[in-house]
């Protein structure tokens, strides 16, 4: 599975992230319901983050999409 990197600004930083094009396509998408940006769903996951944040953005989806998703 290849990675994408996207440049965003974050705190008035460039930064580069890297992500599968899955999980931009599933940040993009929890970003429209949500009625923000994928910008700012990402900057608020980095004020808050403990490690790495592909990582951190990785779980994001991954929660969100299960939260949406009935067992």
């Amino acid at each position: 599975m290849s990675v994408s990197k996207h440049s965003i600004m974050i705190a008035g930083h460039r930064t580069s992230v890297s992500l599968e094009p899955e999980f931009w396509d599933a940040l993009k998408r929890i970003a429209i319901k949500q009625g923000t940006t994928p910008a700012e769903i990402i900057t608020r996951i980095d004020a808050n983050r403990a490690g790495g944040l592909s990582s951190a953005l990785r779980v994001f989806v991954l929660k969100t999409v299960m939260n949406e998703t009935p067992l």
